[in-house]
């Protein structure tokens, strides 16, 4: 366990610089991360910043757009890029560790609350999620925003109350008082961050919390004085409703799908076919536990082990009970264990719905961190060793992708290919639709060709480079009608160079011309 602050420090530093290397070396594999990104690059490139497009003519109703801002003003700023697409995620995790920080050292202790930080950021869904082009990243920010500032505003209203603090001006000036505004307001600001970044979801999850921890201690006097209920409420309906407002008016329907969808039918159906971009995540119900595991991987097998342990380890069970002797445990348990119990009976679920419940999940593991460092059952090198395990596996996998860059299923090698060798005048066609990542590296230049259409082209048009999916190689040269020599392959597609003769279709036209006016 670290002794020190600087120790631990540097521990949190090269956690936090590492995803920026993964974030610039590994593309951008289909399908989620390009599909999001080829949202934000056609929001950066038309400027309508009110209803991200899926595609030309086809509205993107299945997500807020506070990640597609976000992204594609950094593609403004950085370029059309894997790691400008994947920066404002990793800004998450930075505002999230220095919220966790700052909550936690009042809350708890200084050393809890670096604690809280390290493994907050080496959890596999948040370390993944932070090189990533997602919405949960957002997400995740406004639910431990919530969370934190609830927690500090009962705090500082407890000890006010109590008489232990005096008025919060009087204290040490008008800092101190910003400082309780900012959590008391933070509250709020966390749900319009949710609700424009996931939608209703992110009140119900930073509100289960509050219920839980009212329903345990009755203290109606603070939950109610604790809070600028009415203010906050009105400043985040005022923050919030114009973009749902003015979406539905722009693309008439938006709301029912959003609301009724993607909100009850994608979860209460398992096998909903209304999904308008993808298809549904079908898994057996209860699954999402399993998910559980892998998102808080390590900590939340290292944790689990540990409660396990207390049943025969005094040292273990000690430091157990002092867990649950903290003030807020209900309040922190509640936020671990509602995702995961809300999406219990659901079958379209994905591992990345669990990253609103780790915020609450590293403050225990803390705390409980903490207790066996004092009684010296958990090393210093125990807990880097355990820290260091999902940073050294993403880094291994982002040095072997840079080295194998199409192990998975990316155009980009492909696309470049084509780009660095002709003129934009050749264009690249796909004997399929185009899948995403191609969309996103071409800038949105590469198109599909339907069978039908390739023997016309192939005779009639310009040259042009045909990407086929390798199952169909036969079928296209057979509809070329002579062998095709192959330019590139990645994992799907094999790219050839159709020469194409436009000069043959000119002198076609113009013979038909000729006979039709005899």
């Amino acid at each position: 366990m670290p002794r020190t602050n600087k120790t631990a420090w540097l521990l949190l530093t090269a956690v936090l610089l590492l995803p920026l290397l993964s974030m610039t070396i590994v593309p951008l594999y289909d399908t989620s991360e390009p599909r999001y990104a080829e949202i934000a690059r056609i929001m950066a490139q038309t400027g309508d910043w009110i209803t991200p497009w899926f595609s030309p003519g086809v509205p993107f109703w299945g997500k807020p757009p506070l990640s597609f801002w976000a992204q594609a003003l950094s593609m403004k700023a950085f370029g059309y890029t894997e790691f400008a697409a994947r920066f404002p995620s990793w800004l998450c995790l930075l505002l999230s560790n220095a919220i966790i920080i700052a909550g936690l050292r009042t809350l708890q202790t200084p050393r809890v609350a670096l604690l809280a930080a390290i493994i907050y950021s080496t959890f596999a869904l948040v370390y993944v999620s932070s090189g990533a082009v997602l919405t949960d990243p957002f997400l995740a920010l406004g639910t431990t925003l919530s969370l934190i500032s609830f927690a500090m505003a009962v705090h500082n209203h407890t000890l006010v109350a109590a008489g232990t603090g005096s008025q919060p001006a009087q204290v040490s000036g008008i800092l101190k008082k910003w400082s309780t505004l900012w959590w008391q307001y933070g509250f709020f600001l966390g749900l319009v961050i949710g609700l424009l970044s996931k939608g209703p979801l992110a009140v119900v999850v930073s509100f289960a919390p509050i219920v839980v921890w009212y329903a345990v201690t009755r203290k109606t006097a603070t939950l109610w004085a604790a809070l600028p209920w009415v203010k906050g409420l009105a400043l985040t309906a005022a923050l919030s409703l114009p973009w749902y407002i003015l979406a539905e008016i722009k693309t008439p329907g938006f709301l029912d799908y959003f609301i009724v969808g993607e909100h009850f039918r994608r979860f209460l159906d398992a096998g909903w076919k209304g999904d308008l971009y993808g298809t549904a995540h079908r898994r057996p119900y209860g699954e999402i536990w399993l998910f559980w595991l892998q998102a808080s991987f390590p900590w939340g097998i290292a944790l689990l082990a540990g409660l396990l342990g207390a049943l025969r380890n005094t040292r273990l069970r000690s430091a157990t009970k002092a867990v649950g002797n903290d003030p807020l445990f209900c309040y922190w348990l509640t936020s671990v264990l509602f995702t995961p119990l809300f999406f219990t009976f659901s079958a379209n679920i994905l591992w990345t719905y669990l990253l609103p419940s780790l915020a609450g999940l590293s403050i225990i593991a803390a705390i409980f961190a903490d207790q066996l460092s004092q009684q010296r059952v958990v090393s210093r090198r125990n807990f880097f060793s355990v820290a260091a395990i999902v940073p050294t596996v993403v880094l291994i996998f982002s040095v072997v992708v840079w080295v194998k860059p199409d192990l998975r299923n990316s155009e980009r090698g492909l696309v470049h290919y084509v780009m660095q060798h002709d003129t934009p005048e050749a264009p690249l066609l796909y004997l399929s639709k185009p899948p995403f990542s191609a969309e996103f590296y071409s800038a949105g230049k590469a198109h599909e060709i339907k069978k039908n259409e390739l023997k016309l082209a192939s005779e009639c048009a310009a040259p042009f480079y045909l990407a086929i999916p390798k199952k169909a190689q036969m079928e296209a040269a057979g509809i070329i009608g002579k062998p095709l020599e192959q330019l590139y392959a990645n994992k799907r597609y094999v790219l050839v160079k159709v020469a194409g003769n436009p000069h043959n279709c000119q002198l076609q036209q113009q013979a038909a011309r000729t006979v039709s006016s005899r």
